[in-house]
């Protein structure tokens, strides 16, 4: 089977030209990191108890609710509530709640996370599946972060133009300093990027996603 069948046969009727080729791109690239998907799975399965993928709803294009998958990077059955509380915190006021951490986008030392789990991360490994959310129409390869509900009802003024686009596996806001980065400034880098959206826009991000992937993994 070529890969344009099997994009028609997979991919939801509908799609314009961009995500039929966002598509496309997809397949090749489960098919090119199959072995290396295969790999983490292996890892992730053997080094903590619980699912290897998990799935959570998030907030699409024009808030539409889909299933985002990643790998699993944190304990089974974990509490969020800190989590929800530190967010809470950053789209409320200038500090975290915890820590003093001044504005991060996320909690440096998360315990929820596991150690198979920091370095998925760190190299964005856990991300990988949602090749399969590209695949279907629900993300794209780049675009801005997939967002749960709640945070959404959070959001300040003028932040809700970020769902005007399909959210991306990458986006400005990564390429910019990524969970350093403030959570309002997040916020904003999303509605910068949703505002100049263009085909040489979404190039440049991407090259330079490989470029801090691969700084952020040689530096450690």
């Amino acid at each position: 089977m070529s890969v344009e069948q099997a994009v028609l046969r997979i991919a939801p009727r509908g799609m314009s030209a961009r995500q039929l080729v966002e598509a496309a791109a997809a397949i090749v690239l489960l098919f090119l990191l199959s072995p290396l998907l295969i790999a983490v799975a292996i890892a992730v399965k053997a080094t903590s108890p619980g699912p290897v993928l998990f799935r959570q709803s998030r907030l699409g294009l024009h808030r539409e609710e889909f299933p985002v998958i990643k790998f699993r990077t944190m304990s089974h059955n974990n509490d969020d509530r800190q989590h929800r509380e530190y967010v809470s915190s950053m789209l409320t006021s200038e500090k975290a709640a915890h820590g003093g951490e001044e504005g991060v986008f996320k909690l440096t030392k998360d315990a929820r996370i596991t150690p198979i789990g920091a370095f998925l991360r760190r190299t964005s490994l856990d991300e990988l599946p949602q090749l399969w959310n590209v695949l279907k129409g629900e993300m794209s390869l780049v675009g801005p972060r997939p967002v749960l509900e709640w945070e959404a009802a959070l959001f300040p003024p003028g932040a809700e133009q970020r769902f005007a686009a399909r959210p991306g596996m990458t986006g400005l806001w990564q390429v910019s300093g990524r969970s350093t980065v403030d959570y309002k400034a997040a916020l904003e880098l999303d509605v910068i990027y949703v505002r100049n959206k263009s085909l040489w826009f979404d190039l440049k991000i991407l090259l330079k996603t490989v470029q801090v992937i691969f700084d952020r993994s040689v530096a450690r």
